[in-house]
């Protein structure tokens, strides 16, 4: 019970703000510390909600924010809230119960005051929800003792009788968050199998400040978290006590930041990924650490492929990572940098007893099992040994040494009376009314002095928008800025939409909860530019936020425009989605950069033109964690004259279309923003490094799925030739990274030099680590 306090007590804390370098037009003293009392609910119960959804067929009647008592719900932890709870999540025509697979118009926020919830059967989520319990005292969701169902949250349910039909389609189950929440299992028998959370999920999903209590009975059948499919997604801040396993996962990819996993018989247990990350691992008093099921090197056969595991510390387990098989080829890579054991007598085993790596009580600095690369030598050297440890910048790092990590602000101890609402101040977020001015003024009054409220909506602008140093900017459900018209137009005079920070601002930003998108066309948009440069460490950032291009209603980026194959002028979304400047540096974490690929309203494939992905001229330090970019034409990620980043685990997408038209076309190169030369390159580059120093990528999924829409190229690995490019000068540790239909994993100076037929590991391939 202490464990589980201190755990939502540091996650509660939020440092004051620092002065910011000028606070807006009404603040007389900058906002400082929160002064909620100590009975006060959390802000986001009492704060009043005229969020709408701008593009719903009834925006007035339709409710965004539902009060799970509302519906009926007690909280008292007696009566069974499972039917109030349910109603909440699917009134008001919302998109679920397996006949819609996904919808823009239907957003909700599904807010449980303080209390103890009993439930007998799951909580259904419904597609673009958020869950959010009290962030000051979470809630408890108490699993019955006769509780019947795949798990108390279930993300995507599994149709009765459907033959294994689910609600959503797993690989486009996006938009979902699910966090401060107690899940208490104990109820149930040791011997039921009591799931915490069926989280079977993609991009823009999250889960964060979870605690789930499980039996810790010898032989129980608990476990936290079950996904089985999927392409993900990040997850953070999550503790994990008793259970047969804390969490049994797999998944295409993830990002898990801050996890702990106490008393379990099995702490992590891996069915089959490509690739995943885990960044910061606390294990005590568990069998196994990571249970990993391996050996499979053919799409039939897949298994786990590839594990990173960051700044982990393991305590009183008899064995800290453990295989299926025995690996003398590629089946099943690994990597652990920074892991310290305390009485965990092996640190890598086989299933049967072979120690592949001895422990005890030590600390491994940087090792790994799997197919290494060096210069340009395109033969892999396999190993099951130390590797060349990564250059890890020092401001990258916190004062244990560790990949520094920042919780998704939430400001649990301010009042009511500390934020101001974007829409009491004259925005209206109906999707059609010009708002520019509006927002603006509301920066330029109350930044630094006030938290600004996003309420739900779709908010037009039609010129750039600078959210100054010293803002903190809360969404609801997602609140989106959308710019279009006539300023981002011009694709020879491209303009920021949203400027994070006037050029050689310093001070803080934060950015929670919120969407940047654009109306079509907009060949001219810089989506977002960001410029703000924070003397603390991770003070510029932004959570659980997204850039999504078209594909939603209301972008004029939809079906009846740009289905696929269509090569109108009409389908530009954007010259660049995200340009971090070189004064500029930036904490990332759970940002999803997306071109639509598909009609998020519809089920058609859309042909969409954004020039470029993410562009990272920052010298640091830059965490990009958890991290996605999809289907812009050049590039994916970027990074030019950088230094100083951190990036794990990062995923990507090639443009469907490509090579029809072949890259850089429909856009053209243009120097003024190191537009990489493609060099006979048809398709968009995933990584691009130039010139760039100190980077170090812990974890990537790069993959191409198409050539002009067909997939028949997939089973040779020729979708594209080249995927990661660096050049001859740049200083860059690369590890775990998995590629799909691509030819040559990674080139220097364009030249193809991993080629991923020596690194089949899967429907992926795999390579463990390259250096210079």
């Amino acid at each position: 019970m202490l464990l589980k306090q201190l755990f939502f007590a540091a996650l509660a804390f939020v440092a004051s703000a620092p002065a910011a370098s000028a606070l807006g037009s009404q603040c007389s003293s900058p906002l400082g510390a929160g002064t909620a009392g100590p009975n006060d609910a959390f802000w986001l119960q009492n704060i009043k909600h005229q969020g709408t959804a701008a593009f719903n067929s009834n925006p007035g009647a339709y409710q965004v924010f539902r009060n799970v008592k509302d519906f009926g719900a007690k909280g008292d932890g007696v009566t069974d809230d499972t039917a109030a709870i349910n109603a909440a999540m699917s009134s008001g025509g919302r998109c679920g119960g397996g006949n819609c697979d996904q919808s823009t118009v239907t957003p909700a926020i599904v807010f449980f005051p303080q209390g103890t919830y009993k439930v007998s059967s799951p909580i259904n989520t419904y597609y673009y929800t958020q869950l959010i319990g009290d962030a000051r005292k979470p809630p408890t969701l108490l699993a019955a003792s006769n509780f019947n169902g795949m798990a108390v949250i279930d993300a995507d349910p599994y149709i009765p009788g459907g033959g294994g039909a689910q609600w959503f389609v797993n690989q486009n189950n996006f938009f979902r968050s699910v966090r401060n929440f107690v899940i208490d299992l104990r109820q149930m028998p040791a011997s039921a199998s009591a799931t915490g959370l069926h989280w079977q999920v993609s991009q823009a999903t999250s889960l964060m400040n979870i605690v789930v209590e499980m039996s810790t009975a010898a032989g129980n059948n608990h476990q936290g978290i079950f996904m089985e499919n999927g392409s993900g997604g990040f997850m953070g801040d999550l503790v994990f006590n008793g259970g047969k396993f804390g969490v049994w996962v797999g998944n295409q990819q993830f990002t898990v930041r801050n996890i702990t996993v106490n008393n379990a018989n099995t702490a992590i247990f891996g069915i089959w990924n490509w690739g995943w990350t885990f960044q910061g691992v606390t294990i005590n008093n568990c069998q196994v650490g990571f249970d990993l099921t391996t050996g499979g090197t053919t799409q039939a056969a897949q298994t786990v492929g590839a594990e990173a595991i960051i700044d982990a510390v393991v305590t009183n387990t008899p064995i800290f990572v453990r295989t299926s098989q025995p690996s003398n080829s590629l089946a099943g890579s690994l990597v652990l940098n920074n892991i310290r054991l305390n009485n965990v007598p092996t640190a890598v085993g086989v299933v049967g007893g072979q120690v592949v790596l001895n422990g005890g009580t030590t600390t491994i600095n940087t090792w790994g099992q799997g197919n290494t690369f060096s210069g340009t030598n395109p033969s892999p050297k396999f190993v099951k040994s130390s590797l060349t440890a990564p250059t890890k910048a020092s401001s990258l790092l916190d004062s244990s040494g560790r990949i520094f990590g920042r919780t998704h602000p939430q400001y649990a101890n301010f009042a009511v009376s500390q934020f101001v609402s974007v829409k009491d101040q004259g925005a209206r977020g109906d999707g059609h009314t010009d708002d520019t001015a509006a927002i603006q003024a509301v920066f330029d009054k109350f930044a630094g002095c006030k938290i600004i409220f996003f309420d739900a909506g779709t908010y037009f602008v039609t010129n750039t928008i600078t959210i100054p140093a010293g803002a903190q900017v809360v969404g609801e459900a997602w609140s989106v800025i959308m710019g279009g018209g006539s300023a981002f137009s011009d694709i020879n005079n491209p303009r920021a939409m949203v400027r994070v920070g006037a050029p050689g601002s310093s001070g803080i930003v934060e950015i929670t909860d919120m969407l940047f998108a654009t109306k079509g066309p907009a060949p001219g948009a810089i989506v977002v530019e960001w410029n703000v440069n924070s003397p603390q460490q991770g003070g510029a950032g932004m959570w659980d936020s997204h850039i999504r291009l078209g594909g939603a209603a209301g972008t004029n980026l939809q079906q009846n425009i740009c289905p696929s194959g269509s090569n109108s002028n009409a389908c530009f979304a954007a010259f660049l989605a995200l340009h971090l400047t070189t004064q500029s540096n930036a904490y990332l974490e759970g940002t999803w950069v997306w071109l639509a690929d598909h009609d998020l309203d519809g089920s058609t494939q859309l042909t969409l033109f954004s020039g470029r992905g993410i562009l990272s001229e920052s010298q640091g330090p830059v965490w990009l964690i958890g991290t996605g970019s999809e289907h812009h034409t050049l590039y994916q990620y970027s990074l030019v004259n950088a230094q100083n980043h951190y990036m794990g685990l990062i995923q990507t997408e090639t443009p469907y279309y490509q090579p029809a038209p072949a890259a850089p076309a429909p856009f053209s190169i243009n120097s003024a923003f190191h537009d990489p030369s493609m060099s006979g390159q048809q398709s968009a580059w995933a990584l691009n490094v130039q010139n760039s120093h100190n980077i170090f990528v812990f974890g990537a999924g790069l993959y191409s799925f198409f050539q002009n829409y067909q997939q028949t190229c997939l089973d040779g690995n020729t979708c594209q030739d080249q995927v990661i490019n660096v050049d001859s000068g740049s200083t860059i540790s690369i590890f775990s990274v998995s590629t799909v239909g691509v030819t040559h994993q990674l080139s220097v100076n364009s030249q193809g030099i991993i080629p991923a037929s020596a690194n089949p590991n899967g429907l992926q391939a795999t390579f463990t680590s390259w250096t210079r």
